[in-house]
């Protein structure tokens, strides 16, 4: 391996009121071995580089500015500068532990694990609680996740670690030719399931993926993340998201119809179920217009090939 012993890399995009808690959560890192901190900048307007720059006297930052909006695309932009061959991925709105680098670290002397990534808990803001109608599920939009205090091998794509607590091996990121870049968020469009095709990729190759629950990182909600207009997006995306992630996997096609209508019908029949309950009536209602967006997407793409032929 190379002097530096793993890299920690911050896609941002416009975050600059988070961003400075985030790298300070890295520099504060308790890791004996030499690790840099790459901040990739996507395309921001804001104080950003600012931000950055006032830590720049720190010798394991390193800033990078990448044009093209995508977290995809930043995401492979950050592994490109990183010069380790394990890289983890923290989001610009969360805060490390000071242990994660070490935990993340020492998992990758399994020569078989490709991905791992550890629990997230949430940052509420100030004056403010979890709101009644926002049920378990939902919270794991907002990044939530737990399996556990226990380490766990993954085995079910659905259960894979979360992007904004995520690392990965390079040798398998160079395998699979790099972050899909047709999921991953785009600027306000929420598209998203590129760590779930990861962990397909990686089981199908006889990789490992390990959830590991020291590996412990907070994530702050943003106000603007409360209000239910906001889980309805985020709903439309996953579905057109889950879509796209079909049709790259070769499963388009007229049966991608029938799946998206039977899953809304079954979304708004267990809405119906849950009437009393506020946050298990409104989770159900999301995933079911969830699955219009992943109608859309399928009807687009029957259209898009009907007009190649």
């Amino acid at each position: 391996m190379p002097d530096t012993q793993i890299s920690a890399i911050i896609c941002t995009h416009n975050r600059d009121t988070y961003l400075g808690a985030a790298i300070d959560s890295l520099l504060a890192q308790d890791f004996a071995a030499d690790f840099e901190i790459v901040v990739v900048d996507n395309g921001s307007s804001d104080r950003t580089r600012e931000v950055v720059e006032q830590r720049a006297h720190n010798p394991r930052l390193k800033y990078v500015f990448e044009p093209t909006i995508g977290l995809s695309v930043a995401r492979n932009t950050g592994a490109k500068v990183a010069s380790s061959d394990i890289l983890a991925y923290l989001d610009d709105d969360a805060v490390a532990c000071d242990r994660w680098l070490q935990v993340l670290y020492f998992a990758y002397n399994n020569s078989k694990l490709a991905i791992a990534g550890g629990k997230v808990t949430l940052i509420w803001p100030p004056g403010i609680q979890q709101p009644r109608w926002l049920s378990p599920g939902l919270a794991a939009n907002l990044g939530a996740y737990d399996l556990g205090d226990s380490t766990i091998y993954i085995e079910q794509p659905g259960s894979t670690p979360r992007g904004l607590n995520y690392s990965i091996r390079r040798s398998f990121l160079e395998e699979i030719g790099g972050f899909d870049t047709h999921l991953g968020r785009v600027g306000k469009n929420l598209l998203s399931n590129e760590e779930l095709q990861m962990t397909e990729f990686a089981l199908q190759r006889g990789w490992q993926v390990a959830y590991l629950p020291e590996a412990l990182v907070a994530h702050n909600v943003a106000p603007e993340r409360l209000q239910r207009s906001w889980f309805l997006n985020r709903g439309w995306w996953q579905g057109i998201s889950e879509c796209y992630r079909e049709q790259l996997a070769g499963k388009a096609g007229i049966a991608q119809l029938q799946r998206g209508s039977e899953r809304f019908v079954r979304g708004l029949y267990k809405a119906l179920q849950y009437f009393s309950d506020p946050a298990e009536r409104f989770d159900k209602f999301v995933y079911a217009y969830g699955q219009i967006g992943y109608l859309n997407a399928a009807i687009q793409g029957l259209l898009s090939t009907s007009n190649k032929k």
